[in-house]
């Protein structure tokens, strides 16, 4: 008897952290979703299970959460294409400099997600060496610029969200074993073939894992929209921040927040449907 309950002991601690902090909160935010909209922070709000509060969240925010979601499967993709190389080059090729390359991926994690933001906001201002540069080779006119624009948007996101990519794709290459890749080799396929066949395959579920751990947190990102962007660059977590703490919509706010969580978990079902990786879930 006492064997059968050593795994239900075992998980009790996460079992609790999950109830306190996700299951709960999850409740609270499904239950201020359903407020009755004539409320306000004075009088209060009560849970009429106004349904209609999702209707009227999509008819007037739809713009900054497709703008939200369009920015951060371009961030993805980029990062992916960027934290592959590394992560290949890292597991490959680095030899006895892969330590210093792994501290180097995580380094940005020892300085405030906030300051690291602003320093790009420094790098992308009118008077800024890049802007400079891509004038003087007439790549931008002298009028035009690069902060408050989507580039610079999405040009922070991949820089943030970047090392969430790199990890889990590196932890998946370090585990192929070479010998399958050699193998490719000795059956004739041409190096750009045998990683096609054999190696990104085999590195899939960093891919999978990498995607989501981007794509998800910098859907609902607004720190750099709020700094490197204008208010034509808007993401649905500045709405969001908006109402919550500016005009105190809390019903507005709880079910975009709702809509946005939804979305999300279809769109990682059917990722994950079509990646071949159940199992990750």
């Amino acid at each position: 008897m006492r064997g059968r309950w050593t795994g239900y002991w075992l998980i009790l601690p996460a079992a609790l952290w999950l109830g306190v902090f996700f299951v709960i909160p999850f409740y609270s935010l499904l239950a201020t979703s359903l407020y009755d909209p004539e409320g306000s922070v004075l009088t209060g709000y009560d849970v009429t299970y106004h349904v209609a509060n999702f209707v009227d969240a999509i008819e007037e925010f739809w713009r900054p959460l497709l703008r939200s979601l369009w920015y951060a499967g371009v961030a993805t993709v980029i990062c992916l294409v960027l934290g592959y190389v590394l992560a290949y080059a890292i597991a490959f090729k680095a030899g006895r400099w892969r330590t210093l390359l792994l501290v180097l991926v995580v380094a940005p994690f020892f300085t405030s997600f906030l300051i690291r933001t602003l320093s790009w906001k420094l790098i992308l201002a009118d008077d800024g060496f890049i802007v400079d540069a891509l004038q003087t080779v007439h790549l931008m006119g002298d009028d035009d610029r690069l902060l408050a624009t989507p580039v610079a948007v999405i040009a922070g996101l991949v820089y943030n969200f970047l090392p969430f990519m790199v990890l889990p794709l590196y932890a998946s290459l370090e585990k192929i074993d070479h010998r399958l890749i050699e193998a490719s080799s000795d059956l004739y396929a041409s190096p750009s073939r045998g990683f096609w066949k054999v190696t990104l395959p085999l590195s899939m579920p960093g891919v999978v894992g990498g995607t989501l751990l981007t794509f998800i947190p910098a859907a609902g990102d607004y720190i750099n929209a709020e700094l490197l962007g204008s208010p034509n660059q808007r993401m649905v977590g500045n709405v969001i921040q908006e109402l919550f703490t500016s005009t105190g919509d809390y019903a507005a706010a709880g079910a975009l927040s709702v809509i946005l969580m939804v979305i999300i978990v279809a769109l990682v079902m059917v990722y994950i449907r079509k990646a071949g990786t159940e199992e990750l879930v």
